[in-house]
Order: structure tokens, then sequence, then C-alpha cells
């Protein structure tokens, strides 16, 4: 195709773009988050690239309203499976292979077919089952073609007021291409799970796909096949279930719980969507029961100053948890990780100021914070939760309440963090329908004896101990002189107070505000003036009387527009308001 053709192509796919975000009056809707239904609509009608957007941004509770989260979860791909030549050229384009010379069997039609790729059950030359996930041919060109497109069609709509906005368009259309970009390169995601697998495999009941890189490549991606089935299997009411299914149903999600945070806290890689569909539940038969019940478990242990390491032959039970699809992963740096570990013990304390600072320690200044302020909505927010169930939260809703209350008091929560409590909130939502008992204190809790068993040095922490009570004491010694030294400065009449109050910073503009209009006023009222007696001085049409003319004018323009700014200044503070 020639460089012109492929400019009309683009051309006619910008107005296709363009027609069907104005029908739906998409950038309006979407920057207020209102008619979540439309918005689908025109998703569908964009295809392929823009379904898999909504399908993405349905993960991301920091980025849009919980009504947004509810239809867009609705969108289904509508992409016809590509033919099994199609499969064959891809994998010989991208590996340089053959599939007949890798494979000793490889299914032709796909099991499972998206936006992105298909799925096929294959089996290795030494007959180890896998699955093979093939990118359907120029679905890259096409992602940043439309994501390019995407960006024109957006600026090409009128502005819509920021300060009324309820999301940021921009950094929406960002987040997203990172996601699209990042699902798109397989290869990436094979590298995710390879390292995934290092970490979470054999970890108690929990199992990890095997990647085989040998075989994948950007658009070629094989797995270990697993066993199971969706733990959807297991959301029931407890009264339709008997007493052991209730009691399997309580260990799964601990353990999924347990090592969730393993995984946050310890390796500071985890799963960034670990909904239904990516979590499987594989129940062992006779066939392999006495294969897999046992395994052994490396333990540590401090006595006194020696760490003792030994292993330990576990008894697991009779199923296995199993992790599929590594497209999204976050990554958290060792210093991020502990403060979300603060996090998590300040509300162990339930002590909303310290749960406020330790929340603070994670966001970004993008204005002026009123901290009192944040602690008493930060506390007033959260207080309900402390003994609630994980059955009756709306993680969606709590997280885009939290998202809104940090941007009202100019903090912006960083990505890590965000994608962290989005996981989080995700694993919880699958934890509440296997066990609504479980509360978040009780979690918290758990969680906070480990860390600090594991974190905490006893030895050091009396040491410093120590070392501030002898400061201390030397510091008593001072106290009379210090007492007297007060005293005199008092009677000498050279105190000073220092005296902070209540949104000083705020109080400060309005009075500099206040001033400034104050001043203009005085001004305009001397030009007006001077205007009058320069026209009533000197005869009409002379550059003097023209001059005050002008005066007059420019005196008019200034006031018009002083009532116009005073308008919209009042109409912006009623709108924050509401």
């Amino acid at each position: 195709m020639s460089s012109n053709e492929e400019e009309i192509k683009k051309s006619a796919r910008l107005r296709e773009i363009m027609q069907i975000m104005r029908k739906y009056h998409f950038v309006s809707n979407f920057y207020h988050q209102t008619n979540p239904q439309a918005i689908c609509q025109a998703l569908q009608e964009l295809g392929p690239t823009f379904i898999k957007l909504g399908q993405i941004l349905s993960t991301r509770p920091d980025l849009v309203s919980p009504a947004y989260i509810k239809e867009l979860r609705n969108l289904q791909d509508q992409v016809k499976s590509d033919s099994f030549t199609t499969v064959k050229q891809t994998f010989e384009e991208e590996t340089g292979k053959k599939i007949d010379d890798e494979f000793a069997s490889f299914a032709e039609e796909p099991f499972a077919s998206a936006s992105i790729g298909q799925v096929h059950h294959a089996t290795l030359k030494d007959g180890t089952p896998v699955v093979v996930k093939v990118q359907h041919p120029e679905v890259g060109k096409l992602v940043n073609t439309d994501l390019a497109l995407l960006r024109k069609a957006v600026v090409l709509f009128k502005y819509v007021p920021q300060d009324i906005a309820v999301v940021d368009l921009n950094k929406v259309i960002d987040e997203l291409s990172t996601s699209l970009l990042s699902e798109v390169n397989t290869l990436k995601e094979a590298k995710n799970g390879e390292e995934f697998y290092t970490l979470n495999n054999g970890d108690g009941a929990i199992l990890v796909p095997k990647v085989y890189l040998d075989y994948c490549a950007p658009k070629i991606l094989v797995n270990e096949a697993m066993e199971g089935k969706s733990i959807r299997y297991r959301f029931k009411p407890s009264n339709d279930i008997d007493q052991k299914t209730v009691a399997v149903n309580h260990e799964i999600a601990i353990t999924l719980v347990n090592n969730f945070l393993k995984q946050v806290f310890v390796d500071h890689y985890f799963h960034a969507d670990p909904h239904p569909g990516n979590i499987l539940i594989h129940e062992l038969g006779p066939h392999d029961a006495q294969k897999k019940y046992a395994t052994t478990k490396h333990r540590e242990k401090t006595i006194y100053n020696t760490m003792i390491s030994y292993d330990q032959q576990v008894e697991l039970p009779n199923y296995r948890i199993v992790y599929l699809d590594f497209g999204m992963m976050g990554r958290l740096s060792p210093a991020m990780a502990n403060s979300i570990a603060n996090i998590v013990i300040a509300i162990n304390t339930k002590d909303t100021r310290k749960i406020g600072k330790a929340v603070l320690n994670v966001c970004n200044r993008i204005g002026e914070v009123d901290e009192n302020a944040f602690y008493r909505e930060l506390g007033a927010f959260i207080q309900p939760y402390f003994s609630t169930g994980l059955g009756d939260i709306d993680f969606v809703k709590m997280l885009y309440q939290i998202i809104q209350l940090c941007k009202k008091n100019h903090l912006q929560m960083r990505g890590e963090v965000t994608m962290l409590i989005k996981a989080f909130g995700t694993l919880e939502s699958s934890v509440a329908k296997l066990d609504p008992e479980i509360s978040m204190l009780e979690v918290a809790q758990s969680f906070g004896r480990h860390y600090l068993k594991r974190n905490f040095n006893w030895r050091s922490a009396v040491d410093n101990n120590l070392i501030n009570l002898f400061f201390a004491s030397k510091a008593m010694s001072k106290m009379p002189e210090r007492i007297n030294e007060l005293i005199e400065t008092f009677v000498s009449g050279d105190a000073k107070i220092d005296l902070q109050y209540k949104n000083e910073q705020r109080v400060l503009k309005q009075v500099e505000r206040l001033m400034n209009r104050f001043m203009i006023a005085i001004i305009l009222a001397a030009v007006i003036l001077g205007s009058s007696l320069l026209i009533q001085g000197t005869p009409a049409g002379s550059h003097i009387y023209r001059f005050g003319v002008t005066g007059y004018i420019i005196a008019i323009i200034i006031i018009i527009i002083l009532v116009i700014t005073e308008v919209i200044h009042r109409w912006r503070n009623w709108r924050r308001k509401r």
C-alpha cells in the first residue's frame, strides 16, 4: 500500500471515530462520567481495539466511576477467529519454525478468541500439554493506529472545562495506551509469567503455569496447560452449601490473601488483575493425589542472633489454586512496600491520624494540602469500614471515593499504589464471595503481626531506646536552667508568640484578592474623574476631548471584565461546594 493510500485510510478511520464519538456525545459523557450505556455502545461500534480499551478500563476504578465499571464489564469481544492457515503463517513468521516440527499435536480450532489473539491446545514433542496464544495479524499496527487517531479525535472536539470534569481524559488515554501496548507485546507477558512462576509456583497450594520461552516470540506465547475451573463455581450462598464446602472456601480465601500479601510485601511483584477468570481451582483426583499431596516448605527461625534454616514436609489440601494471565503486573520498590505496610499496620490501630499520615507518604502533593482537614475527612470516611465484613463492601465504589477524597485535598496517589489497591479490591471481591465473614481488620491484624515479626529488630530497638533515654536524662538536668531563662524572657518583654490558624493561606489569598480589587477601583475612579475633567474643559472633537472619551471606554471595559470574572469565580465556588 502506498503512503497516500495509507493516509487516505487513516483519514477515513479518523472521520469514522469522530462520527461515532459525536453520535454518542462521547467526550462530554466521559468527562462527566454520565450515560455509561452510550459509551459502551460507542466502543462496541468502534471495533476490537476500543472494545479492549473498554475491558481494560473496567478494571480501573481509579480512572472511572462505579457505574462505568459495572457497564463496561458487559463489553464482549466480537472478533472472528483466524483460520489455521493464518495461525501457521503467523507462527512461522515469528519463530522461523514450522508448527509440525515443534509440536506433536496442535488443535486447529481455538478454544478461546479475543481482541488481541486466540488460544489453541497443543502438545510438545515430549508429550507435555501446552496452550499456545497466537496474536491476530496486524493487531499491533491496528492498536497503534487507533490509539493515535483517538488522541487526534479528542483534541478536535470542543473543549470541556477541567474544573467541572470528573476525570482527566488525557490521563485515562495515557494509562490505557500503556496497558494495551503492554498486552500486545506477548513476549513481555511471557517474561512476566516466568518471573511470577519462579516466585509463587509451589507456594503451598498455589500453582503457576510454566512458560516455555524457547517457543515464545513477540506474537506467540506458549504456557503449560493447567487443569481446573474458574473460582466462580465456588461462589454460592453459604446457606446453599454444606459445612465442609464452607470450610474449604474459607481455606481458599485465606490462602489467596496470604499469597497476595507475600507477592506485595516479600516479592514486591504482584498480579495486578486477579479477577475470577484468571484464578482456577483444580481439585486433585485419585490419579494425582498421592503424587502432589505433600510438599517441602522452607522455614527460617531466629534464636537469639542465630538464623536457623530448615525444610519441613507440609501436608497440603486436596486442591490447587492456579493463577493465569500475566499481561498486567505490578512492581513496588522496597521503600514503597514499607510505606504501604505502614498503612496496613495503622489500620490495625484504628487511629485515623496515623492512617492519614501513612496515606500521605504514598501520595504526590499537587497543591497546598490542609493535613488536619484531610485527617478529619479520611476518618469520617474510613470509620464504618473497620467492622464491616468483606461481603458488605463495594470495593469499586470505595476505591473511587478514596481517589476523589485525595483529589479534593490536592493529593494524587502514585500509579503503583493505585494499581495495588485495584488488584487488592479485585481479589477481595472473590474472597468476599468465598467467605463474607472475613473482615478487612482481621486481614490487617494477621498481616501486621507477621510483618512486625519479620521486620522488627528488637535488639536495635532496645539500643535506640537506651540512647534516647541517655539524652533525655541529660536534657532533664538542664530543665531548671531552661525554665529560668523562659521566665526572664517573659519578664523582660522579649517573648513573641507565633500563631497560626486554620485555612490561613486561603484567607490571605482572599485578602490579597480584595486589596487588588480595591486598588483597581481607586485607579478606575481616578481615570473616570480625570476623563470627566478633560471632557468638561475642552471642546468636542479636540485631541484632549478624545483622550478623555478613550479613558471612559477603557474604564467601562475594565468594569465589565471585573463583573464577568467575579460571576465566574462565584459560579466555580458554587460548583465545588455542590
